[in-house]
């Protein structure tokens, strides 16, 4: 009995820990008309060998996490504000982190989150993010545009820091998570099947962006 006892003490404490572990979800609505930037705003070319995004899913025994590469995109800054830009994710470039490059898991779960079952890298090969706005609530500033994901566009809102070093800008933003249900990405999710049990993975997606962009 003092078994059972812990050992649902220890599943308590693993799922309490895990929700506590993920950020906060970006507020997500419709897509919304791109922005556009004056003439007088500076261009900045994104440097796509050091520009990343990090990932991490979940699931009720643990996380994966990994990285995924940007292979373009551009920004045009006035005044230290992002008033128009896009960013382009290179889908075929997912990467496990969690699990050991030569151990077969990681090709495994590579291979299955590039399949029709997760993002269809085949059909998808890129995901994009353009921006719609830029303002300040409750003292971050946060950064909108639409993330399309597969075939599907929704606008997202999230939090990031600036810095400006000479002819170099750097964008990084808080960790955040999006709800893959809204992008189709379906496999595991209770969202769509109801009969998964302990079997589901979370519909909750974490990210973080790292962009740097030199003045063009």
């Amino acid at each position: 009995m003092k078994k059972l006892v812990f050992s649902l003490v220890a599943i308590a404490t693993l799922s309490l820990t895990s929700c506590n572990d993920k950020a906060k979800e970006a507020e997500t609505s419709e897509a919304e008309e791109a922005a556009v930037a004056e003439v007088t705003a500076t261009a900045y070319t994104i440097s796509t060998d050091d520009s990343t995004i990090m990932w991490k899913g979940f699931k009720p025994t643990g996380t994966h996490n990994g990285e995924i590469a940007v292979s373009g995109g551009d920004l045009s800054v006035e005044d230290g504000m992002i008033k128009s830009g896009t960013v382009t994710i290179d889908m075929g470039t997912i990467e496990v982190k969690d699990i050991p490059a030569e151990e077969e898991g990681n090709a495994k779960l590579k291979g299955h989150l590039s399949s029709p079952d997760f993002f269809d890298v085949e059909t998808y090969p890129t995901a994009k993010f353009v921006v719609t706005g830029m303002s300040e609530a409750d003292g971050k500033t946060m950064l909108q545009g639409n993330l399309t994901l597969k075939d599907a566009t929704n606008n997202v809102s999230i939090p990031v820091s600036t810095s400006m070093n000479g002819d170099v800008m750097t964008l990084t933003s808080e960790a955040f998570t999006i709800d893959r249900s809204k992008w189709n990405v379906k496999y595991g999710s209770k969202s769509f099947f109801d009969d998964l049990g302990d079997s589901f993975i979370n519909d909750d997606i974490e990210l973080q962006i790292s962009v740097k962009a030199n003045k063009a």
